[in-house]
């Protein structure tokens, strides 16, 4: 594995205060600091993301925004760009499921990529079926068609600051988790899919990773899949002590070489 497996904190719309941040960022530092195994990011609102910077300064704990649009500057109201992230952030993630079912576009997704990667940002771009995709049968096909769309302003250069995210839109928040081996397969097809696209050997150095109700009682479950280099969290990354929990169990397990 050319990087560090990932381990990134979605916060989406939480928390609600100032203080809430900046306790949830403490109660997961001192985790994050006994280990070097595995690159930490958190990924709070915009309205955080300069306090949690101050927090995290001289930490290995990176910082990333939640999404970002594709031009630099000009009149769009409400937007913030990937250059202006540049400054701030190492991390943006770009097609959540979430955006994409407040109707979000490959197109945008793709743009949105490109705009980050051509920004130096780090790029975390989330693919994945949703619950009727899934029972028809349809993922394989679907995830591919997310990967070849997302990617189209993705170069070969561009592979070891991206990650690609298996999401599946029927887990998010839901409480249900991918099959292991379902997840295996689709994270296998993503790389392949990838490599497709900007070379076999930079398909490689991308990382794969899964992102779905993923909490302290499952991911040793994901993290030791062979294509799996680490894990989206989402609501469990709002508990310190969890979150906590699970930087401890996911650097164990690439520590003991189980991928």
């Amino acid at each position: 594995m050319a990087n560090k497996p990932v381990l990134a904190a979605n916060w989406k719309m939480n928390p609600i205060s100032a203080k809430e941040a900046g306790d949830l960022v403490n109660g997961i530092l001192d985790a994050a600091k006994a280990q070097d195994r595995v690159q930490i990011a958190i990924f709070p609102p915009y309205i955080w993301l300069l306090g949690v910077l101050e927090l995290l300064a001289g930490t290995n704990v990176e910082l990333g925004a939640q999404n970002c649009f594709w031009k630099s500057s000009g009149a769009y109201t409400g937007e913030v760009s990937a250059a202006m992230l540049a400054g701030i952030c190492k991390w943006v993630i770009v097609g959540h499921s979430e955006r994409r079912e407040m109707g979000e576009t490959d197109d945008q997704v793709a743009k949105k990529a490109g705009a980050a990667l051509a920004a130096g940002l780090h790029v975390i771009i989330c693919v994945g079926e949703n619950q009727e995709q899934h029972t028809a049968g349809k993922a394989a096909e679907v995830v591919a068609a997310q990967v070849k769309a997302a990617m189209a302003e993705v170069a070969a250069d561009d592979s070891e600051r991206l990650v690609m995210a298996y999401e599946p839109v029927w887990a998010i928040g839901t409480g249900k988790n991918a099959d292991p081996e379902h997840a295996y397969r689709t994270m296998r097809l993503i790389r392949k899919a990838a490599g497709n696209l900007i070379g076999q050997k930079a398909g490689q150095r991308l990382r794969v990773i899964y992102g779905g109700s993923v909490n302290s009682q499952n991911i040793e479950t994901y993290v030791e899949l062979p294509e799996c280099d680490g894990c989206l969290v989402g609501g469990a990354s709002l508990k310190a002590d969890e979150f906590s929990k699970m930087i401890n169990m996911t650097a164990a397990v690439y520590s003991a070489g189980a991928v």
